[in-house]
């Protein structure tokens, strides 16, 4: 029988709220072997860490069908939930690669690849919903992890509109640091694992390693995953 999970992201699938990136997803379908639908999130629905995202990837996750899976933003990605003990490898090629995460969920901000990779303010707004949905279906969540501005913005936005943030100036958005948001798991900011950043030394392996092994730390002091 299909979990409560699992029904929430066969409606995800099926959203198409958003004029300009239902229109967008669905000039893909064209494309031999595209998802080229909104991408669902992926992972352990008993999960302690949610890595938050921007957006799918036109050619990665709008392609495959999993998040960042499929191009160079979830290299760094899979390596370190390996690393932490949360992916059965660090590699994420296809949907039907084998790959399983322990502990660990990954989900975006906005569910549509958009064009450009750049969601408007609206479309973020209006895709929060199913975040909201998200993480009250993720009930054992201990930490989220922002990869960029985007993913930590929506959250705390979320966090505003239940009353848990007065200002979202008190909780500003910097690579490594950690937030204590009442009624919501620990928010840890990374800078987002695209391949310009890397590329350009925006963000380093060493520098992104550490702020998931610190997002480990968070929880009860084990590495997710691995039994209590």
């Amino acid at each position: 029988m299909p979990s409560k999970l699992d029904a929430f992201n066969k409606r995800v699938c099926a959203c198409t709220r958003c004029p300009r990136l239902a229109e967008y997803v669905a000039s893909f379908q064209d494309n031999d072997g595209y998802w080229a639908r909104p991408v669902p999130g992926f992972g352990d629905p008993r999960a302690k860490l949610l890595v938050l995202g921007l957006a799918p990837g036109a050619h990665g996750a709008n392609r495959t069908g999993r998040p960042f899976t499929g191009d160079g933003a979830g290299a760094f990605l899979y390596r370190a939930l390996h690393a932490i003990g949360c992916a059965t490898a660090s590699e994420s090629v296809d949907v039907d690669d084998g790959l399983i995460l322990k502990g660990a969920y990954i989900s975006n901000a906005v569910r549509c690849v958009p064009p450009e990779n750049r969601p408007t303010g609206a479309e973020v707004v209006a895709c929060t919903p199913w975040l909201e949905e998200e993480l009250a279906l993720l009930s054992e969540l201990r930490v989220i992890v922002a990869l960029g501005k985007i993913a930590h913005d929506t959250l705390l936005r979320y966090a505003k509109t239940r009353g848990a943030v007065r200002r979202m100036a008190d909780h500003k958005f910097a690579h490594g640091a950690v937030h204590e948001i009442p009624g919501l798991p620990v928010l840890v900011d990374t800078y987002h694992s695209s391949r310009y950043n890397v590329n350009v030394g925006t963000l380093t392996w060493p520098m992104f390693r550490d702020v998931f092994e610190k997002a480990a730390g968070l929880t009860s002091g084990r590495f997710l995953g691995r039994s209590e």
